[in-house]
């Protein structure tokens, strides 16, 4: 299992060239494999529409549509938010310890984040406060 970080899960969708090698070959991957799995945090269902509300991305289709669309690729799975996730976002490991300027303060990317901890498995992210967080093995 991957874990996509929402403007990765978005690029993928919408403009693949844009994403790195990296995160193209463990997509790849995981759609190759039977029991692949490529997690969408619920959170970033959110985000996607928030986005386009705030005209920050575009898209060429009514929200609905395009999340029909995206949650039909192979082995695309939404990861709902649990109790576990919700207290692990807020208390992410060594989090309170960094300096203000690379704490992970987002509380999407906390969720993502603690989703990807508690599954276990990495994170795709061009984020670079996300790369750089302890902890946190990333897809950059």
């Amino acid at each position: 299992m991957i874990i996509l970080d929402t403007h990765i899960w978005e690029r993928w969708v919408e403009e693949p060239v844009r994403l790195r090698a990296a995160q193209t070959a463990a997509i790849v991957a995981e759609e190759n494999d039977v029991n692949g799995v490529i997690g969408i945090c619920a959170t970033s269902l959110w985000e996607i529409a928030k986005l386009v509300e705030l005209g920050r991305i575009q898209i060429d289709t009514d929200l609905a549509d395009w999340f029909e669309n995206a949650l039909v690729y192979p082995h695309v799975r939404i990861i709902n938010l649990s109790p576990s996730i919700a207290i692990r976002s807020t208390t992410l490991p060594g989090n309170a310890q960094l300096s203000r300027d690379v704490q992970i303060r987002d509380p999407s990317d906390q969720i993502i984040i603690a989703t990807a901890l508690l599954n276990n498995c990495p994170l795709a992210t061009s984020d670079g406060k996300i790369v750089a967080y302890p902890g946190v093995q990333t897809i950059y």
